[in-house]
């Protein structure tokens, strides 16, 4: 990432959002990043600049106050029991990611990283995953020369609110990762962190198109940091 450009970073309190603001402020030089939340940040930096609220078109580019938009990092997420309905959970995790994406499109973002989900797809007859891929299909239309869409299992990681079962997922992940072998492996569970690492590490490259970056490869980006 070049210094002096900025990326606008959504889902920011999150369980990888959090791990990836930091990571994007403890680089040495790195960029200006502008934060959609939905209330006030604990931490302060001299290239952090929070948008409470206020995640339209003029506040973005106030913010950005000329600086180069590179990226757009998404992590939102929720779920359906947290959302309310499936309507609700629709209107976060594919209709906000898609009109954030655009404003950043409209802002000059060259690239959209999107922390999506493993078998994402949006012809799958899960709801879920369906709109999952939906959000992934949609950024990929909206112009950005590089859409990045990390899609990890199970995300290990302590949460600010309880997820039942994944809560219990977590507890039995040290006994199912090792029995996904093969065309399973995507499916294991993996730590946000190795997340966090794997979007930071995108941010910024240059090569054109879509790319998908599932559990290997996600930590394969962390090990070669």
């Amino acid at each position: 990432m070049t210094s002096g450009r900025a990326v606008l970073l959504a889902g920011a309190t999150g369980l990888v959002g959090g791990r990836v603001l930091a990571r994007l402020l403890a680089q040495a030089g790195g960029p200006r990043v502008l934060a959609l939340v939905r209330r006030p940040l604990a931490q302060e930096h001299p290239r952090l600049h929070a948008l409470v609220g206020a995640w339209d078109a003029a506040a973005i580019a106030g913010a950005l106050d000329g600086a180069p938009l590179e990226a757009f990092a998404c992590c939102l997420g929720t779920t359906i029991r947290q959302a309310g309905s499936r309507e609700a959970f629709l209107a976060v995790d594919r209709d906000l990611v898609l009109s954030l994406g655009e404003t950043a499109r409209a802002l000059g973002a060259r690239q959209a990283l999107l922390v999506s989900s493993v078998g994402a797809s949006a012809q799958s007859g899960n709801f879920y995953l369906r709109v999952k891929g939906e959000a992934e299909r949609g950024l990929a239309g909206q112009g950005f020369e590089r859409v990045d869409c990390l899609r990890p299992g199970l995300l290990l990681g302590e949460r600010s609110e309880r997820r039942r079962a994944e809560g219990l997922g977590q507890r039995l992940a040290p006994i199912t990762n090792p029995l996904m072998r093969g065309p399973l492996r995507r499916y294991r569970a993996i730590d946000a962190d190795v997340v966090a690492g794997a979007m930071v590490s995108l941010i910024g490259r240059p090569e054109p198109g879509r790319f998908v970056h599932e559990y290997d490869a996600m930590n394969q980006m962390n090990q070669v940091q």
